[in-house]
C-alpha cells in the first residue's frame, strides 16, 4: 500500500496496454486526468498533486514504458509509442476522454496524444520540456543542449559508466535546482533507476529523441493544436516551451512558477495545483 502525502491511498495495478504491463496508480472519481512523469521519476512524482485533484477527478498516474514497475520493453521509447501507450491505458481503464498533464519526458507524448487524438483529450498541460526541434527554444539552446542529452544518447555508454553509482547520479537530477523532495520519494526514485536495465530503458527515451522530433514535426505540419493548452515553466526551461507552442496552438495560456526548480510537482505543489485545478475545470 502506498499513501500519498495528502493521505489518499490510490489503487495500484499492472494494466495491459499496447503490448506491455503498465504500472498505474488510480485515485478519485470524476473526469479523468492522466499524469505523465519524466526522468528520473515514477508516478510518485505526483504524490502531492494527486490529493488535490482526486476530489474532482479520476486521477491516472502511470509509470512510463520501461520505468518504475512498468514492463522494461526492448523498444518503443519514442514519443509516438509512448503516446500510444497512454491512449491504450485510457482504453483499458474505460476512459473515452481525459485531460493529460506531462512534464519533462512526459511532455512530448502528451503533446502527440493531443495532436493525434484531439477528440479524446479535453485539456493539455505541458511543463518543463521542449517539443523536439520546433522553433522558439533558440535562446534556451544557445549554449547547446544540456550535457546529459549527449551522454545518454550513446547506446550502452551511460549505463556502463554509471554501474554502481546510480544513486549519486539520480540524486544530482533530483536536487539540482529543486528543493524539498521527501526522503521516501527520493528513495523510490533511486531504487527505480538502479541497474543497467533500468537505465537502458530511461536512456532509450533520449536515444529516440530524433524519432520523437520527427514525429512532432510531422504532427505540426499536418494540423494545429486545437486542444485548450496550458504551458507551465520554471527553471531552467522557463518560457521556451510556450514560445514553441504559441505559433501552432489555437488556445494557449502560459505561466511561469517563480522561485521553482525543474521538478515542479515536488518543488511547488501548491502553486502547481492552483494552476491545474481551475484550468482542468475549464475556468
Amino acid at each position: 500500500m502506498v499513501t500519498t502525502r495528502g493521505g489518499i491511498v490510490p489503487d495500484i495495478a499492472l494494466v495491459r496496454a499496447n503490448g506491455i504491463d503498465v504500472n498505474v496508480a488510480v485515485a478519485g472519481a470524476g473526469p479523468a486526468v492522466l499524469l505523465l512523469h519524466g526522468f528520473p521519476q515514477t508516478w510518485r512524482l505526483w504524490s502531492e498533486v494527486i490529493p488535490q485533484l482526486a476530489p474532482r477527478h479520476r486521477v491516472i498516474a502511470p509509470d512510463l514504458r520501461g520505468l518504475g514497475a512498468s514492463t522494461r520493453a526492448a523498444d518503443g521509447y519514442d514519443a509516438g509509442t509512448l503516446a500510444a501507450d497512454a491512449e491504450a491505458l485510457l482504453d483499458a481503464l474505460g476512459e473515452q476522454t481525459a485531460a493529460v498533464v506531462g512534464i519533462d519526458a512526459g511532455t512530448p507524448p502528451a503533446f502527440l496524444l493531443a495532436m493525434r487524438r484531439p477528440e479524446r483529450i479535453r485539456r493539455l498541460v505541458v511543463m518543463e520540456s521542449l517539443l523536439g526541434t520546433l522553433p522558439g527554444a533558440e535562446d534556451f539552446l544557445a549554449g547547446g543542449a544540456p550535457w546529459w542529452f549527449g551522454f545518454h544518447s550513446v547506446p550502452g555508454l551511460a549505463e556502463t559508466v554509471l554501474a554502481g553509482h546510480e544513486a549519486e547520479y539520480v540524486d544530482w537530477f533530483l536536487t539540482t535546482g529543486t528543493r524539498g523532495i521527501p526522503g521516501e520519494i527520493r528513495d523510490e526514485f533511486v531504487a527505480a533507476y538502479a541497474g543497467s536495465e533500468a537505465l537502458r530503458c530511461a536512456f532509450s527515451i533520449y536515444r529516440e529523441m530524433p524519432t520523437s522530433a520527427r514525429q512532432i514535426r510531422e504532427a505540426v505540419a499536418a494540423a494545429r493544436l486545437t486542444v485548450p493548452t496550458m504551458a507551465i515553466g520554471a527553471h531552467p526551461v522557463g518560457s521556451a516551451l510556450e514560445r514553441q507552442l504559441r505559433p501552432i496552438a489555437d488556445d494557449l495560456v502560459a505561466h511561469l512558477v517563480e522561485d521553482c526548480g525543474h521538478i515542479i510537482p515536488l518543488d511547488r505543489p501548491q502553486a502547481l495545483a492552483s494552476l491545474l485545478i481551475p484550468f482542468l475545470a475549464g475556468v
